[in-house]
């Protein structure tokens, strides 16, 4: 008899984890009865075809969503400056997003689809197409967005659109080999705070060619939202869920304490958020959103590639402090501790991923080889001084919201884009199901380009060296639970202990440290309070008292040719580490991040490659990084 561990159930995906104890007399391969994930499958669920108006706007004239499937296949495509531009290494999955708002627009424009051409912004918008000005086209797109008016009045094209969309995925999905996901990006952005949100869809043709996409036309609330996607669900058997990004440009909105209206949270709100959001894009191109200086000031790594001059999308006025809490992952997922004790359901457990946000079709992440956001920021010499989108924005009289750009923001130059990032998830094959059951399992980390490997256990049963046990992963699900799960309570007189394994990209640098953020609701004033962890660290530096290694790892970087050398750090790094400071009746999350020693920016690479100045303002170094999915004890 096989002994099995309860099975994992959410948001109707199923695991079943066999347990260690299995009867290895029973059979000369134990391993053949392993039904626990195996494999880390790569991918981005965030790349913009010349099929989204934005990127069609801003230089992205011919690649097509065929064209970005190709790219993350590992196929050569012709970029729009003329080069060849081929993925070093493939892709395992990849979402094309284009925004559901007009979705094709472009196409449609060009091949004179009679009732947008019916339309008098249909008609002046051809002309201006005509005229060369396809940045004007885009430029008004985006405006509108903030305004939340449909400036058409016929979108029927759309739903027609949205049939070759998922007949293009289905055109390019080969289960076992590489996943086409279907969805796109709902683009809500009140104001110009950011609110987006990617829609993917677990299913194939069968349930989703004869949908109409959900747009911010119809409401900007992400509750409308999740309730199209309930209805989805409910009419068809199929599964779908909603990927927050870029929470760090929403003003202080995407994890606020209310919900949109403004009105208290409630039980339903959080539960129906955790039904739909099992995961947030946590790092890309514009920006990371990990954590910020502001709520974690004793943290000397937070300062990365945050985009915080300025509010919302760069508009709005300057950034202000408090904003930081509902934007930027670290303090969103303390106060869900918060809002759990005040609601019973904690609406920001979330998982993490990374993804690019590229609008070049092309899903590339990698410093030394960036190939922008637009279409019109494909490497160039200078391109770091230049504006990163080619958009002619009208004035903000012309649609029905009290925002007006008052100069060209700092982060608005193409120095300032972030070359990120990638989601990793555990899986058992590549399909479309095991991909999307993996992101809602929250069984998934985010990379900001890197391919590390990353295991995180959380558990009461492991012993101090199962971490470096060669069957870590059989030990790791038999004694706990994996990144996104969560633990109940504790026992008299346990502690958790976890697992932490983590091998350097192949083809990239060797890592610095492996660090345990942890956060937790204090018993005595309900606050939140954090602490950072150093549980392994490279090059046999000591970590002292307090947990934290003080010691820098180096840097090996020359700046002026853009190389670096693996001489410091470490290939591998694993522990098996125990919370020293655990109270048993305190609700706590802990997530694990990871830091390499420090690598050339895109920036660098560019200056050596085009005999270019570096530009001022952003670092000629940086330290790529990983963060996993949370664990979660809950003593209740």
């Amino acid at each position: 008899m096989i002994r099995l561990s309860r099975p994992f159930v959410v948001a109707g995906a199923f695991l079943v984890i066999a347990s260690s104890a299995v009867a290895d007399e029973q059979t000369y391969s134990p391993y053949a009865r392993d039904a626990h994930p195996n494999r880390v499958f790569w991918g981005d669920t965030h790349v913009h075809s010349s099929w989204s108006p934005d990127a069609g706007g801003s230089g992205n004239e011919r690649l097509t969503p065929i064209d970005a499937f190709r790219f993350a296949k590992g196929e050569p495509v012709v970029a729009h400056n003329g080069e060849t531009v081929r993925l070093r290494r493939p892709l395992d999955f990849l979402l094309v997003s284009d925004h559901s708002e007009y979705l094709g627009l472009y196409p449609m424009l060009e091949e004179g689809y009679p009732a947008l051409m019916a339309t008098e912004t249909g008609k002046r918008w051809k002309g201006l197409i005509d005229e060369g000005r396809r940045g004007r086209v885009g430029g008004e797109f985006a405006m509108s967005l903030a305004s939340g008016e449909d400036v058409i009045g016929d979108r029927s094209f759309v739903p027609h659109v949205w049939k070759r969309v998922v007949d293009n995925a289905e055109r390019m999905n080969e289960p076992g080999r590489f996943t086409a996901l279907i969805g796109y990006e709902w683009t809500s952005m009140p104001a110009t705070a950011n609110l987006h949100r990617n829609v993917v869809f677990r299913d194939g043709a069968d349930r989703t060619r004869d949908l109409t996409p959900f747009s911010s036309v119809e409401s900007q609330d992400p509750e409308a939202l999740w309730g199209y996607l309930a209805d989805y669900e409910s009419r068809t058997g199929g599964r779908a869920m909603a990927i927050p990004h870029n929470g760090n440009m929403s003003a202080g909105r995407m994890f606020e304490r209310t919900r949109f209206d403004g009105t208290p949270q409630t039980k339903a709100y959080a539960e129906a958020r955790m039904r739909f959001e099992r995961v947030v894009e946590a790092t890309q191109i514009k920006g990371d959103g990990e954590a910020d200086p502001v709520s974690s000031p004793d943290d000397e790594f937070a300062d990365f590639e945050n985009w915080d001059a300025y509010a919302g999308m760069g508009v709005m006025g300057p950034h202000e402090d408090w904003m930081y809490a509902g934007e930027y992952v670290r303090p969103a997922l303390g106060r869900g501790l918060a809002l759990e004790r005040e609601l019973g359901a904690n609406p920001f457990a979330f998982g993490l991923i990374g993804s690019t946000d590229a609008h070049t079709s092309l899903a590339t992440a990698d410093d030394a080889d960036f190939w922008g956001k637009f279409s019109s920021n494909e490497p160039y010499a200078g391109r770091a001084a230049d504006p990163f989108a080619d958009l002619e924005m009208p004035e903000s009289a012309s649609f029905d919201f009290d925002v007006a750009p008052r100069e060209l923001p700092d982060q608005l130059f193409t120095r300032s884009l972030v070359a990120s990032g990638y989601a990793a998830v555990w899986a058992r094959e590549n399909t479309r199901a095991e991909i999307f059951d993996a992101m809602a399992r929250r069984e998934s980390y985010a990379t900001t380009g890197p391919r590390m490997v990353v295991r995180f256990f959380g558990g009461f049963g492991y012993d101090e060296g199962d971490a470096a046990s060669p069957d870590l992963a059989r030990v790791g699900y038999a004694g706990g639970v994996p990144m996104g799960g969560e633990l109940g309570a504790a026992g008299e007189g346990q502690s958790p202990r976890f697992l932490v394994s983590v091998l350097r990209d192949p083809e990239g640098a060797h890592l610095d440290r492996a660090q345990i953020v942890k956060q937790w609701l204090d018993p005595e004033t309900g606050r939140v309070r954090e602490r950072i962890y150093d549980v392994a660290v490279s090059d046999g530096r000591e970590i002292d008292a307090d947990g934290r290694c003080r010691e820098p790892v180096g840097n090996t970087v020359d700046v002026e040719k853009a190389r670096y050398r693996n001489s410091i750090g470490d290939a591998s790094l694993a522990a098996a580490w125990q919370d020293p400071d655990f109270d048993p009746a305190t609700p706590s999350v802990y997530y694990l991040r990871v830091l390499e020693i420090p690598t050339p920016r895109w920036t660098t690479y560019d200056a050596a490659r085009f005999g270019t100045p570096r530009p001022e303002g952003v670092p000629a170094t940086l330290q790529q990084r990983a963060y996993t999915s949370p664990i979660w004890y809950r003593p209740g």
